[in-house]
């Protein structure tokens, strides 16, 4: 087995196949969009790969022949035919967040595409000049124009804290996009990505022949490696790895199909040698985190969100579902889905151990205000379940609870949300990546958390008091028998009741029943 370099951070595709970098063929999609359409749209997560595959098109359409020996695609693409492509990306940003600048950057993006392609662009608006471009470029080659936009949105998804300026991108975008359907007689293949799925009537302006396949079965693993990627191109990186802790850790991505590694965790594992949360350490949005706690989500609920197709793919600024924004986002993905009388339902639920680890994590890190006691709490936590030391548990929570400023309760009003001490509760317990069951349904009710650690079951009852401890937690783990689906198993099962005072906003009864 042959060693190559890893193509960490590697968008341009010529590079990657000069330059002997491993290579995960998706010529066959590409050939399946050009033959069966002619305008797509993708919205993945980041770093997933998106504006490699683009590149990939500009040079397949460019026809760039060398590139794409011992490809899928190199026996089956008419080499003759070359397309003048044009290729508009807001990968880098705006100098600014106004919309002056916005169409300064666009400006300058349709200027080098002429220069690129030799052509001359007078001074109209910027629907003219993108107009002018299409129709000067089909007329200098003689081929209809190929059209691909990558990160069509991030103009927009950068100011979502603005919801006015935000607005202004999304309009001045539309000017811009509206030309796509305008020019349609004068387009080979439009293709665009980006993160969020905007409404196509304030985004796209009516573009209703762009066919989106954010959720196609056939097209899951357009973007990211599937297990048999992995397995076959990676085969020389495997060696002395654990093969189901990487699948553990970092597979789990679905879009109704296959489910896919986030390419830029695989590929950081195989250089460093460790697992670690690389996709998530590059940027977790403080908007996520800060909508998390403004709407008061319970976090163990995330893991049996339900919804349909049209509400996680609804996005508009001012008007972002929970489901829509930790979907989009890629920190829920499908887990299961039902047809119900037509109408597809989803399951969703964190894709691996990384996002649910590092994203509860983090939220944990926020609400008690202070991240490296979170961090420390962790540690210790794992420490005392290890030897099964209940009471340095209840410390570690009692100190915890205790470590969060009055004034951060008046300023979130969080204290009046039931669910907060729950889920701070579970998110310790899930950023240390243990096997955690929420909400466990049995015939005979609904327990609040189940853990399954070292070989033994810890089963947990939350209970909110106003002031002194009821005991009535740990009654309810007993009276609804909640033990009985967990003794096949013959591991102990220890029955952990926790009460929280109202009042006093902390921990005030922690009864514990030890199995053996």
């Amino acid at each position: 087995m042959t060693r190559k370099k890893l193509p960490i951070g590697i968008q341009t595709f010529a590079k990657i196949r000069e330059d002997n970098y491993y290579y995960v063929d998706k010529t066959a999609f590409a050939l399946k969009m050009i033959e069966e359409g002619t305008a797509y749209f993708l919205s993945r997560p980041r770093r997933f790969g998106k504006s490699l595959f683009l590149d990939t098109l500009a040079e397949l359409f460019a026809g760039n022949e060398p590139l794409f020996r011992g490809l899928y695609c190199h026996d089956k693409w008419d080499w003759n035919s070359k397309y003048p492509v044009i290729r508009i990306s807001f990968g880098a940003g705006i100098s600014s967040g106004q919309g002056v600048a916005l169409a300064e950057r666009i400006r300058e993006i349709l200027k080098a595409n002429a220069l690129r392609l030799e052509l001359t662009l007078d001074d109209a608006s910027i629907a003219g000049q993108f107009s002018q471009l299409i129709l000067q470029a089909e007329a200098k080659f003689g081929q209809r124009v190929v059209v691909l936009v990558d990160e069509y949105d991030k103009p927009i998804l950068d100011n979502l804290t603005k919801p006015d300026l935000a607005r202004e991108m999304r309009d001045g975008l539309r000017d811009l996009y509206s030309v796509i359907k305008d020019q349609d007689a004068h387009i080979k293949f439009a293709f665009l990505t980006g993160v969020s799925k905007f409404s196509k009537v304030n985004i796209f302006s009516g573009l209703n022949n762009l066919a989106d396949i954010t959720l196609s079965p056939e097209f899951s693993s357009i973007c990211g490696y599937t297990d048999a990627d992995v397995d076959s191109v990676f085969a020389p990186e495997l060696v002395g790895l654990d093969r189901d802790e990487i699948r553990h850790w970092y597979n789990g991505y679905n879009w109704r199909g296959d489910a896919v590694y986030n390419p830029f965790d695989l590929l950081l594992l195989f250089k460093e040698r460790e697992f670690r949360s690389f996709w998530f350490e590059t940027g977790t949005p403080t908007f996520l985190v800060d909508m998390l706690t403004e709407r008061q989500v319970y976090l163990p609920a995330l893991l049996k969100t339900e919804s349909s197709s049209a509400l996680i793919s609804a996005f508009e600024v001012g008007d972002i579902s929970t489901e829509a924004l930790m979907f989009q986002s890629g920190y829920l993905t499908i887990a299961r889905e039902k047809n119900l009388g037509g109408n597809i339902m989803f399951t969703l639920g964190y894709p691996n151990r990384e996002v649910r680890g590092a994203l509860t994590g983090n939220i944990l890190g926020r609400w008690v205000t202070n991240p490296q006691k979170a961090v420390q709490s962790s540690f210790a936590l794992y420490e005392a379940l290890e030897i099964n030391d209940f009471a340095r548990i209840q410390e570690i929570f009692f100190s915890l609870y205790a470590s969060i400023p009055h004034d951060w309760f008046r300023k979130n009003n969080i204290d009046q949300f039931e669910g907060y001490y729950a889920s701070v509760f579970y998110a310790s317990f899930a950023a240390l990546g243990l096997e955690i069951i929420p909400e466990d349904v049995s015939n005979q009710g609904k327990l609040d958390m189940a853990i399954k650690f070292n070989g033994q079951v810890y089963l947990f009852e939350f209970k909110v008091v106003e002031e002194a401890a009821e005991g009535k937690a740990l009654s309810q783990i007993k009276e609804k028998k909640y033990a009985d689906k967990y003794r096949v198993l013959n591991q102990p099962i220890h029955l952990i009741g926790v009460e929280f005072s109202k009042k006093g906003r902390n921990v005030v009864g922690f009864e514990v029943e030890a199995g053996k």
